[in-house]
């Protein structure tokens, strides 16, 4: 994947209660509001199972990450489809380290357009 400073990559995915459920066995997050429906029969995804749509877009890109942040705006609940924007802030040949380095901010929206999580992470491309 070739990058360059103001690109854009954007991922979307639809969250189901299967991911809750396989989520909350590997991470052991059993907080009542992810394994118990609101009024609604919706289950609030974990925070880090939505943090998951950056790091696959770095992922994509062969990131190995070295910092990441996350602002957690508002709840994601199952039945909701979010989009995660990823745009390059810098992106650098480190003569001295053979390797480039790599820099985002993102921002995750709802299917209403509502900001959910925002962020950033750097690190070096493999």
């Amino acid at each position: 994947m070739a990058l360059k400073i103001g690109d854009i990559i954007t991922f979307k995915r639809t969250f189901t209660t299967k991911d809750v459920e396989l989520f909350t066995e590997v991470s052991c997050d059993e907080g009542v509001h992810h394994i118990t429906p609101d009024e609604q029969g919706r289950l609030v995804i974990q925070g880090l199972l939505t943090a998951t749509l950056p790091t696959k877009i770095g992922g994509d890109a062969n990131v190995l990450a070295r910092t990441m942040n996350f602002e957690f705006i508002r709840p994601v609940f199952t039945g909701d489809t979010i989009k995660c924007e990823v745009e390059i802030q810098s992106y650098e040949w480190e003569e001295s380290k053979k390797r480039t380095s790599i820099g985002t901010t993102f921002t995750c929206k709802n299917q209403d357009g509502k900001e959910v999580l925002k962020g950033s992470f750097a690190g070096v491309i493999l």
